[in-house]
Protein backbone atom coordinates (compact mmCIF):
# COMPACT_ATOMS: atom_id res chain seq x y z
CA UNK A 1 0.00 0.00 0.00
CA UNK A 2 2.58 2.53 -1.12
CA UNK A 3 1.70 6.16 -0.86
CA UNK A 4 -0.17 6.03 2.45
CA UNK A 5 -0.41 9.46 4.07
CA UNK A 6 0.08 10.07 7.77
CA UNK A 7 -0.47 13.05 9.99
CA UNK A 8 1.61 12.24 13.08
CA UNK A 9 4.47 9.96 14.04
CA UNK A 10 4.15 8.80 17.65
CA UNK A 11 6.91 7.09 19.60
CA UNK A 12 5.75 4.20 21.77
CA UNK A 13 7.62 2.01 24.22
CA UNK A 14 6.52 -1.46 25.33
CA UNK A 15 7.74 -2.42 28.78
CA UNK A 16 7.20 -5.01 31.49
CA UNK A 17 8.71 -8.25 32.77
CA UNK A 18 10.38 -10.78 30.50
CA UNK A 19 8.02 -13.40 29.01
CA UNK A 20 4.81 -11.38 29.44
CA UNK A 21 4.41 -11.25 25.65
CA UNK A 22 5.74 -7.81 24.71
CA UNK A 23 7.41 -8.99 21.51
CA UNK A 24 4.35 -11.04 20.59
CA UNK A 25 2.12 -7.99 21.01
CA UNK A 26 4.39 -5.98 18.71
CA UNK A 27 4.45 -8.69 16.05
CA UNK A 28 0.68 -9.09 16.27
CA UNK A 29 0.30 -5.33 15.73
CA UNK A 30 2.74 -5.01 12.85
CA UNK A 31 2.42 -8.37 11.08
CA UNK A 32 -0.95 -9.73 12.30
CA UNK A 33 0.64 -13.03 13.30
CA UNK A 34 1.52 -14.80 16.53
CA UNK A 35 4.99 -15.71 17.72
CA UNK A 36 4.58 -18.95 19.64
CA UNK A 37 8.15 -19.08 20.99
CA UNK A 38 9.85 -15.72 20.48
CA UNK A 39 13.51 -15.35 21.34
CA UNK A 40 14.17 -13.17 24.39
CA UNK A 41 14.57 -9.52 23.47
CA UNK A 42 18.17 -8.39 23.80
CA UNK A 43 18.16 -4.66 24.36
CA UNK A 44 15.32 -3.42 22.16
CA UNK A 45 13.40 -4.38 19.04
CA UNK A 46 11.62 -1.97 16.72
CA UNK A 47 8.42 -2.11 14.72
CA UNK A 48 6.22 0.43 12.96
CA UNK A 49 2.59 0.52 11.96
CA UNK A 50 0.16 2.93 10.32
CA UNK A 51 -3.23 3.08 12.02
CA UNK A 52 -6.30 5.15 11.28
CA UNK A 53 -8.34 6.93 13.94
CA UNK A 54 -11.59 7.55 12.00
CA UNK A 55 -13.30 9.87 14.47
CA UNK A 56 -10.19 12.08 14.48
CA UNK A 57 -9.82 11.85 10.70
CA UNK A 58 -6.15 11.11 11.31
CA UNK A 59 -3.64 8.52 10.16
CA UNK A 60 -0.91 7.94 12.72
CA UNK A 61 2.40 6.19 12.26
CA UNK A 62 3.43 4.30 15.38
CA UNK A 63 7.13 3.80 16.03
CA UNK A 64 7.24 1.11 18.72
CA UNK A 65 10.26 0.13 20.78
CA UNK A 66 9.91 -3.24 22.49
CA UNK A 67 12.26 -3.22 25.48
CA UNK A 68 13.94 -6.16 27.20
CA UNK A 69 12.35 -7.23 30.46
CA UNK A 70 15.47 -8.45 32.21
CA UNK A 71 17.38 -6.45 34.81
CA UNK A 72 20.69 -6.79 32.93
CA UNK A 73 19.33 -4.64 30.06
CA UNK A 74 17.51 -2.11 32.22
CA UNK A 75 20.09 0.65 31.82
CA UNK A 76 19.94 0.22 28.02
CA UNK A 77 16.16 0.18 27.78
CA UNK A 78 15.78 3.25 29.99
CA UNK A 79 17.44 5.35 27.30
CA UNK A 80 14.58 4.48 24.93
CA UNK A 81 11.98 5.80 27.38
CA UNK A 82 13.10 9.35 26.78
CA UNK A 83 10.84 11.24 24.42
CA UNK A 84 8.17 8.54 24.20
CA UNK A 85 4.59 9.80 23.82
CA UNK A 86 2.96 6.46 24.61
CA UNK A 87 3.69 3.35 26.64
CA UNK A 88 2.23 -0.14 26.81
CA UNK A 89 2.91 -1.45 30.32
CA UNK A 90 2.41 -5.20 29.94
CA UNK A 91 1.82 -7.94 32.48
CA UNK A 92 0.69 -11.56 32.18
CA UNK A 93 -2.77 -12.21 33.67
CA UNK A 94 -1.57 -15.69 34.69
CA UNK A 95 1.46 -14.31 36.56
CA UNK A 96 0.83 -12.30 39.70
CA UNK A 97 4.52 -11.49 39.98
CA UNK A 98 4.52 -9.76 36.60
CA UNK A 99 1.59 -7.61 37.76
CA UNK A 100 3.33 -6.70 41.00
CA UNK A 101 6.49 -5.83 39.09
CA UNK A 102 4.50 -3.50 36.84
CA UNK A 103 4.73 -0.95 39.66
CA UNK A 104 8.50 -0.89 39.33
CA UNK A 105 8.33 -0.58 35.55
CA UNK A 106 5.85 2.27 35.83
CA UNK A 107 8.12 4.09 38.28
CA UNK A 108 10.99 3.67 35.82
CA UNK A 109 8.93 5.04 32.94
CA UNK A 110 7.78 8.03 34.95
CA UNK A 111 11.35 8.78 35.99
CA UNK A 112 12.87 8.67 32.51
CA UNK A 113 10.04 9.38 30.04
CA UNK A 114 8.06 12.50 29.12
CA UNK A 115 5.90 13.50 32.12
CA UNK A 116 2.89 13.80 29.81
CA UNK A 117 3.31 10.31 28.36
CA UNK A 118 0.13 8.28 27.89
CA UNK A 119 0.43 4.86 29.51
CA UNK A 120 -1.95 1.95 29.02
CA UNK A 121 -1.80 -1.09 31.28
CA UNK A 122 -2.21 -4.25 29.19
CA UNK A 123 -3.07 -7.59 30.76
CA UNK A 124 -1.83 -10.06 28.15
CA UNK A 125 -2.51 -13.79 27.64
CA UNK A 126 -6.24 -13.77 28.40
CA UNK A 127 -6.51 -16.66 25.93
CA UNK A 128 -4.90 -18.90 28.57
CA UNK A 129 -7.88 -18.27 30.87
CA UNK A 130 -10.59 -18.89 28.29
CA UNK A 131 -10.83 -22.63 28.97
CA UNK A 132 -9.21 -22.68 32.42
CA UNK A 133 -10.25 -19.78 34.64
CA UNK A 134 -8.09 -21.16 37.44
CA UNK A 135 -4.97 -20.08 35.57
CA UNK A 136 -5.81 -16.42 36.07
CA UNK A 137 -3.82 -14.88 38.93
CA UNK A 138 -4.75 -11.22 38.39
CA UNK A 139 -8.45 -10.38 38.56
CA UNK A 140 -9.62 -7.89 35.95
CA UNK A 141 -11.20 -5.68 38.60
CA UNK A 142 -7.97 -5.45 40.61
CA UNK A 143 -5.88 -4.42 37.61
CA UNK A 144 -8.53 -1.99 36.44
CA UNK A 145 -8.66 -0.34 39.87
CA UNK A 146 -4.88 0.03 40.06
CA UNK A 147 -4.79 1.51 36.56
CA UNK A 148 -7.45 4.04 37.56
CA UNK A 149 -5.55 4.97 40.72
CA UNK A 150 -2.39 5.56 38.69
CA UNK A 151 -4.12 7.44 35.88
CA UNK A 152 -3.49 4.70 33.33
CA UNK A 153 -5.67 3.42 30.53
CA UNK A 154 -6.44 -0.29 30.81
CA UNK A 155 -7.28 -3.25 28.60
CA UNK A 156 -6.89 -7.02 28.67
CA UNK A 157 -5.61 -8.57 25.46
CA UNK A 158 -4.21 -11.64 23.76
CA UNK A 159 -1.29 -11.54 21.37
CA UNK A 160 -2.21 -15.11 20.38
CA UNK A 161 -5.81 -14.45 19.33
CA UNK A 162 -5.28 -10.77 18.54
CA UNK A 163 -8.13 -9.64 20.79
CA UNK A 164 -7.75 -6.01 21.87
CA UNK A 165 -4.18 -5.65 20.57
CA UNK A 166 -5.04 -3.00 17.99
CA UNK A 167 -7.53 -1.52 20.45
CA UNK A 168 -4.79 -0.99 23.04
CA UNK A 169 -2.65 1.06 20.67
CA UNK A 170 -5.65 2.91 19.26
CA UNK A 171 -6.88 3.86 22.73
CA UNK A 172 -3.47 5.27 23.62
CA UNK A 173 -3.31 7.13 20.30
CA UNK A 174 -6.69 8.76 20.92
CA UNK A 175 -5.49 9.95 24.30
CA UNK A 176 -2.28 11.38 22.79
CA UNK A 177 -4.21 13.15 20.02
CA UNK A 178 -6.43 14.69 22.68
CA UNK A 179 -3.32 15.95 24.47
CA UNK A 180 -2.01 17.38 21.21
CA UNK A 181 -5.27 19.29 20.75
CA UNK A 182 -4.96 20.67 24.28
CA UNK A 183 -1.38 21.73 23.65
CA UNK A 184 0.12 19.27 26.14
CA UNK A 185 2.45 17.89 23.48
CA UNK A 186 4.25 20.52 21.42
CA UNK A 187 4.97 19.46 17.83
CA UNK A 188 8.32 21.22 17.82
CA UNK A 189 9.58 20.33 21.28
CA UNK A 190 8.11 16.90 22.06
CA UNK A 191 10.37 14.25 20.49
CA UNK A 192 7.71 11.56 20.82
CA UNK A 193 5.24 13.49 18.66
CA UNK A 194 6.18 14.49 15.14
CA UNK A 195 3.78 16.33 12.84
CA UNK A 196 4.20 15.45 9.18
CA UNK A 197 5.56 18.34 7.17
CA UNK A 198 3.12 19.15 4.34
CA UNK A 199 4.46 19.42 0.83
CA UNK A 200 2.32 21.32 -1.69
CA UNK A 201 -0.59 21.19 0.72
CA UNK A 202 -0.44 17.42 1.22
CA UNK A 203 0.52 15.43 4.27
CA UNK A 204 3.76 13.50 4.09
CA UNK A 205 3.81 10.29 2.11
CA UNK A 206 5.16 7.12 3.60
CA UNK A 207 6.34 4.74 0.93
CA UNK A 208 6.42 1.69 3.20
CA UNK A 209 3.78 -1.01 3.26
CA UNK A 210 2.36 0.28 6.50
CA UNK A 211 4.21 -1.93 8.94
CA UNK A 212 7.64 -3.24 9.70
CA UNK A 213 9.50 -5.03 12.42
CA UNK A 214 13.24 -5.17 12.81
CA UNK A 215 15.63 -6.17 15.54
CA UNK A 216 17.78 -3.47 17.09
CA UNK A 217 19.11 -5.51 19.98
CA UNK A 218 22.67 -5.91 21.01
Amino acid sequence: MAGISWHYVLKFIITGDAAVGKSSLLVRLTDQRFLANPDPTLGVEFGSKLITIPEENKVVKLQCWDTAGTESFRSITRSYYRGAAGCLLVYDVTSRQSFQNARSWLADVRTHADPHLTCILVGNKVDLCADDAARRQVPTEEAELWAKEEGLLFVEASAKSGVNVDAAFESACRDILEKIRKGVFDDDRSPGVKLSKPTNGNVAVDGSNGSSSTCCGT
